[in-house]
């Protein structure tokens, strides 16, 4: 049983370990469990897996009349989880964090079945330090998390990441023919996260006459919520405005440059590929962990980070990095010094073992 939700980053780590476990085991009987009317209750369906949803939402960080039906909706989804543990009788339970793994997690530990914790940012929640007290193992993406969780329990594999992201220089033609670019120019692409950012979009849309006048073309991610709102000033092939990207490995290929969120599967991604990168990180995140994981590169000389309150300077700081070919070479090195391409096999690897 894999839970986890809410935003990409959370989905599709759960997608990637439910497929090497059927790749290792293919008659494996595997269940999602999501939050209802999420991204999750989509997204994993079209990958193959069957899912159920929890009436389950997180605490909002401003006041909110929504934080008051918060506990009727935890004890609610606890008593779903507990009938759907009991019914389907998992082996063994992975979160990968988001709304409904908390619930799905404590009922694992009450039911003593061993669970997996697959922790991806540098700073976790409040929810993964209180589930690892109970947890088998707990698999982590940074250094120095053994202030948060025991010790004896934590095993560094990284976050999994696609793939098909291997090989991505030898797809810069294909990447160039794809999005109808100019292979003489050089590209920006600019991740808001898979469900946009409004600030870096406002200030893309503000300084999009600069951008373009410093000779680049950009592949712009806004996000489903915002696509409409900007997708009016796409100038093909200049400027393509995307909502969502279907071609990941493609995007990345394409790239001279990315502007992106820094979010830890996001991040992951970026060391694999090994682009220069200026990290935005989302204020609006428990713990301020966007910032955390976006430090833990910058700490490495591997990237760039810009705040939102800075957003006045992105021209001037996507200028002087476009300008200088040896921080260039610099931050693409030590970025791919950071990356760990088989955190998949790995995480699962201590999955097979609790099976066993």
């Amino acid at each position: 049983m894999l839970s986890g939700g809410g935003t990409g980053g959370h989905i599709f780590p759960a997608i990637s370990i439910a497929n090497e476990i059927k790749l290792r085991i293919p008659d494996a009987k595997i269940l999602f469990v999501g939050a209802k009317d999420r991204m999750e209750m989509e997204r994993v369906p079209k990958a193959g897996f069957e899912i159920v949803g929890l009436d389950i939402t997180g605490i909002k960080r401003s006041f909110s009349k929504d934080n008051l039906l918060f506990p009727l909706k935890l004890f609610r989804s606890i008593r779903a989880a507990k009938s759907i543990v009991k019914e389907f009788k998992p082996d063994v339970v992975i979160g990968t964090g988001g709304f409904a793994s908390g619930p799905t997690l404590y009922v694992a530990a009450q039911s003593h079945i061993p669970s997996v914790i697959q922790e991806q940012n540098s700073y976790p929640g409040i929810t993964n330090k209180l589930l690892a007290k109970k947890a088998a193992k707990i698999c982590v993406a940074y250094d120095g998390l053994e202030q948060f969780f025991p010790k004896e329990k934590i095993v560094k594999t990284g976050n999994p990441v696609r793939q098909d992201l291997l090989e991505i220089d030898s797809k810069r033609d294909e990447a160039i023919e794809f999005y109808g670019l100019d292979k003489n120019k050089k590209t920006l692409v600019i991740l808001g996260g898979s469900l946009g950012s409004g600030r870096i979009n406002e200030a893309v849309e503000q300084d999009l006459s600069a951008l373009l006048g410093s000779d680049l073309q950009l592949i712009w991610q806004t996000g489903k919520y915002y696509y409409r709102k900007y997708a009016p000033l796409e100038r093909k092939p200049t400027v393509q405005i995307l909502d969502f990207v279907q071609r990941m490995d493609l995007l990345y290929a394409a790239a001279d440059f990315i502007i992106s969120r820094a979010g830890a599967g996001t991040i992951s991604e970026l060391c694999l590929v090994g682009k220069p990168v200026i990290f935005i990180p989302s204020p609006n995140v428990a713990e301020d962990h966007q910032t955390k994981n976006a430090m833990a590169v910058v700490k490495k000389e591997a990237a760039i980070l810009l705040r939102e309150t800075e957003l006045d300077k992105l021209v001037q700081v996507v200028m002087n990095l476009k300008n200088d070919k040896e921080l260039q070479k610099k931050f693409m090195k030590n970025i791919k010094s950071l990356a760990l391409p088989d955190a998949t096999k790995d995480i699962v690897d201590e999955v097979m073992r609790l099976i066993e």
